[in-house]
């Protein structure tokens, strides 16, 4: 991707979260310098627990672009935002996209499988990480964080925050 492209790419995605009223969190698009390969191996190589058990990585995804958005059980922005993750991966999951749900919870599957069952979240799959590494990895300071990585495996930028993942901004982008 290009870098005009990428600025294109977070100028209508901060566009499309201002006018959703979250000015006060950003995407940041990365370069090499902000983001070391080291550590998106590391997110990409990491092994994930699915509520089935069966475990995977997100790097098993690359070759489509990837949502990967980090969130807990007790998180209330968390829980605001996660219908909407459902319903995108629902619209745009498939070859070429996924939304990836990583819970950080220390409760485990349990928790995070009552969790889904609480709000009827039918189209995410779940995994769970539930030590926390990851967040001290991506330098995240709280959840929700959410990553954009492309189909070859690189952070095109990331969101701090609950955000609006179905605004017409946002879904054009993702389109893209």
């Amino acid at each position: 991707m290009t870098p005009a492209r990428r600025a294109v790419i977070f100028a209508a995605i901060g566009g499309a979260a201002a006018a959703a009223g979250y000015g006060f969190h950003r995407w940041r698009g990365t370069t090499a310098a902000s983001t070391t390969d080291s550590s998106i191996a590391e997110i990409l190589a990491s092994r994930l627990t699915a509520l089935d058990g069966k475990e995977q990585s997100p790097g098993d995804f690359l070759g489509r672009v990837l949502v990967i958005n980090y969130w807990a059980t007790w998180c209330g922005p968390c829980r605001a935002e996660m219908p909407a993750l459902d319903r995108l991966q629902a619209k745009l999951g498939g070859p070429h996209f996924e939304v990836v749900a990583l819970s950080t919870d220390v409760g485990g599957i349990k928790a995070v499988r009552e969790f889904y069952e609480s709000l009827k979240l039918t189209h995410l799959v779940a995994y769970v990480e539930g030590e926390g590494n990851v967040l001290t990895t991506l330098g995240a300071p709280g959840l929700p964080t959410t990553l954009l990585i492309d189909a070859e495996g690189r952070e095109l930028g990331r969101y701090l925050g609950a955000a609006d993942w179905e605004s017409d901004a946002f879904m054009r982008v993702l389109r893209q």
